[in-house]
């Protein structure tokens, strides 16, 4: 870490068995969950369930702080559809996003204004910006 860095949480999760029935645990036991391959049936969730979770909840805050930057009131009813793909391409597994955005009652150029800061401010968003194909759209 450089000395402009500030670490500000850092996660703490014990896996083991992986997608094959595997477990999920965190330090302090809050994330506590059985993990199953994709379409098999077996309870559980899967890393790629997970991964939308995380990644829609963290834009959602990334779009709130673009709103209170422009000083927009997000609407009742805001919300992030996040759909992440598993596939296989020349032999190798890959990941691919869409992240649907509802902002009803906003102008259309308005929401997509705080969607596009919104990739900016995401950590998720900077992770995989250029490294997975993302698409995202704004339903007002």
């Amino acid at each position: 870490m450089n000395q402009q860095s500030k670490l500000i949480y850092t996660a703490k999760v014990h896996t083991t068995g992986g997608r094959e029935g595997g477990t999920s645990l965190s330090s302090d036991s809050n994330l506590d969950v059985h993990i199953a391959p994709p379409g098999s049936g077996r309870p559980g969730t899967n890393p790629e369930q997970l991964f939308a979770a995380g990644w829609s909840a963290c834009f959602e805050s990334a779009i709130g702080i673009a709103a209170r930057r422009k000083r927009v009131t997000l609407p009742p009813g805001f919300a992030i559809d996040a759909e992440v793909d598993l596939s296989l391409v020349d032999g190798f597994y890959t990941l691919g996003a869409r992240l649907d955005v509802t902002l009803p009652g906003l102008a259309r150029e308005v929401a997509q204004g705080l969607v596009d800061e919104a990739h900016t401010l995401c950590p998720y968003s900077r992770a995989t910006h250029g490294n997975i194909e993302v698409t995202t759209t704004v339903a007002v």
